[in-house]
C-alpha cells in the first residue's frame, strides 16, 4: 500500500552550519527558514497547503488581475478566477504545481517549472527558482526565460511571512523601504487611482512602525535601494531591536504588505511580498517586464536575521 502523497509533495531541506530552511515540491514554496534553531519564516504542516500563500512564488505575474482578463497584441486574454470572490485572478500560474527538482545539494536546491502556453497566457514561459543558505542567511534566484516565438510581459513576487525570531507579530516594528501606497477597492482589491506619495502619515514605514493595531493587505510601490546601497531592504525587528531583513533587487519596486490574524498556530503573522510591479498591471502596465523570444532574464532576492 502507497503512503499518502503530503499536500505540498517532496520536501527538500538544505542546511549550512546553524542555517536550515525546507522548500515544498508542489508551488517550490519557502516553508521553513530558521537559524541557530530560530524561526524567521512562519511555517506549516506538510501536510496540509500552504495557509495564506505562504511562501508561494507568483509567475508569471503576482498579485490580482481583475476579472482575469488582459491583452497581448490586440488578443484579449482570460485566465482562470482563481479568487473568485472577487473576479480575480491571482498570484500566476504554479502555485499548485508540482516543480522538477534540477539540483539538490546540502546548502541549495533549484527547482524547474513550465509555464505552459494555455488560455489566458499564450507564451511559454521557463521558469526556475534557487534556494541556497549559508552565512548570510538565505539567497533565493529566479529565473525566466521565453520558450515561445513572441515577446510578453511578465511579473515575479513572492509571498514569505517573515518572523522576528520568537518575538509576536504585534510586538514587531515594520520598517519598509517603499515611498508610496496603491489605493486599491477595498472589496475587489484592484487599484482605483495612481500611487500617492507617503509623506510622515501611519502608513509610512521608511522609519519602522509598530504592527500592533493595523490590518494590512496594501501595495507599496517605490521601493528602491538607500544611496550606496546596491538592494532594497525591508526589516521586521522584534522588541529588543533583532529580527530579519528581506532584501531584495532592485527591481522588486514593489511590496505587498498582509497581516492575517488567523495564520495556524501563529494567530497574528506578517507577509512582506516582494513584486516586481503592483496589482493589474498586465492591464495597467505598471512596472511590468518584457522577455523576448528566447531572452532569459534573473533576480535575487534574501532573508538575512539581524
Amino acid at each position: 500500500m502507497h503512503e499518502p502523497v503530503l499536500a505540498t509533495g517532496r520536501q527538500f531541506e538544505i542546511t549550512s552550519g546553524t542555517a536550515r530552511a525546507v522548500v515544498t515540491e508542489v508551488g517550490a514554496a519557502l516553508r521553513a527558514f530558521e537559524v541557530d534553531g530560530k524561526p524567521y519564516v512562519e511555517t506549516y504542516g506538510a501536510d496540509r497547503l500552504p495557509p495564506g500563500g505562504a511562501g508561494a512564488v507568483l509567475v508569471p505575474w503576482p498579485n490580482r488581475v481583475a476579472d482575469g482578463r488582459w491583452v497581448l497584441d490586440g488578443e484579449p486574454q482570460q485566465l482562470p478566477l482563481t479568487e473568485p470572490a472577487r473576479h480575480n485572478a491571482i498570484h500566476g500560474l504554479l502555485r499548485h504545481t508540482p516543480w522538477t527538482v534540477v539540483e539538490h545539494a546540502e546548502s541549495t536546491v533549484v527547482l524547474q517549472a513550465m509555464v505552459a502556453a494555455q488560455p489566458g497566457w499564450p507564451v511559454p514561459l521557463l521558469t526556475s527558482i534557487g534556494y541556497s543558505v549559508g552565512d548570510g542567511g538565505l539567497t533565493v534566484t529566479h529565473t525566466m526565460e521565453n520558450l515561445g516565438s513572441r515577446s510578453t510581459p511578465f511579473g515575479v513576487g513572492v509571498h514569505p511571512y517573515p518572523r522576528a525570531g520568537d518575538a509576536a507579530t504585534d510586538e514587531c516594528t515594520l520598517r519598509l523601504s517603499a515611498s508610496t501606497l496603491l489605493p486599491v477597492d477595498a472589496e475587489r482589491m484592484v487599484p482605483v487611482r495612481p500611487p500617492r506619495a507617503l509623506e510622515g502619515d501611519e502608513l509610512d514605514f521608511r522609519t519602522g512602525r509598530p504592527l500592533a493595531g493595523l490590518l494590512l493587505d496594501t501595495a507599496f510601490g517605490g521601493a528602491a535601494p538607500a544611496p550606496g546601497d546596491e538592494h532594497v531592504r525591508h526589516a521586521l525587528l522584534g522588541p529588543d531591536g533583532h529580527g530579519v531583513e528581506l532584501w531584495a533587487d532592485p527591481v522588486f519596486r514593489w511590496v505587498q504588505v498582509y497581516t492575517p490574524d488567523d495564520f495556524p498556530g501563529r494567530g497574528r503573522a506578517v507577509a512582506i511580498e516582494p513584486m516586481t510591479c503592483p496589482p493589474n498591471a498586465l492591464n495597467t502596465g505598471t512596472d511590468l517586464l518584457t522577455l523576448h523570444p528566447g531572452e532569459t532574464w534573473m533576480a535575487h532576492w534574501g532573508l538575512t536575521p539581524r
